[in-house]
């Protein structure tokens, strides 16, 4: 998945924890791909020994981290992010894909919407929303706090959701609705309202993927 080698240059900036979220063949299946950008293929994710500076600069550690990776991929966006976790993943062994279809969405907000109300929305009132109507079993919410990389998309929030891998084939598992036609209609409905609410119908990008997490130090 990631070379040894790219894992210890990233260790060397400071990052304790890696994670990778790649669109590969164990998802392929999966229905949904969409996004008014650039199709994403993946999403490098890392966790840093010390927070940014209080000025809110990205640290040095972290812009070592961007320089590394787009030394591989100069196209490569970057977004400095502020990381909720209202279900907490499965742990899973390092470098082992997690059993489940991990969807992660990049969220834009309504130009209509003050960067609060937009954020209150979504973190206040659509999770328990969110949660209630979908067969997650795993859910991390990321507002973006600044871009890294010149020309990143103006993204406001990114998304992950673990769903079942049987939601690739099978609504009902994806919506946690057991076999009930009744129930899955309903959840649907709710979670569309919802999510309509706060600009998430439209205008955001969409990519099934697989997991692997690596703790580094």
């Amino acid at each position: 998945m990631l070379e040894e080698a790219f894992r210890a240059r990233v260790a060397d900036t400071g990052v304790r924890r890696l994670q990778v979220n790649v669109d590969d063949a164990d998802v392929a299946a999966a229905p949904l791909r969409f996004g008014p950008g650039t199709p994403i293929t993946a999403v490098l994710s890392v966790w840093l020994d010390e927070p940014d500076d209080a000025a809110g600069a990205p640290g040095d550690a972290l812009a070592a981290v961007v320089a590394v990776v787009r030394e591989i991929d100069p196209t490569a966006d970057g977004w400095r992010v502020d990381e909720r976790r209202p279900i907490e993943p499965p742990p899973v062994p390092d470098g082992a894909r997690a059993d489940a279809l991990a969807n992660l969405a990049f969220l834009r907000r309504p130009a209509a919407m003050s960067p609060q109300d937009w954020l209150d929305d979504w973190l206040e009132r659509h999770t328990p929303v969110a949660i209630a109507t979908q067969g997650t079993f795993g859910y991390v919410q990321n507002p973006v706090l600044e871009a890294l990389t010149p020309d990143a998309p103006e993204v406001a929030g990114i998304v992950e959701e673990l769903f079942p891998m049987a939601a690739m084939e099978d609504t009902h598992a994806f919506y946690g609705s057991a076999g009930d036609d009744a129930e899955l209609q309903r959840r649907f409905a709710t979670l569309m309202e919802s999510v309509a609410r706060f600009g998430a119908d439209h205008g955001l990008d969409l990519v099934p993927t697989s997991r692997y997490v690596w703790t580094l130090s």
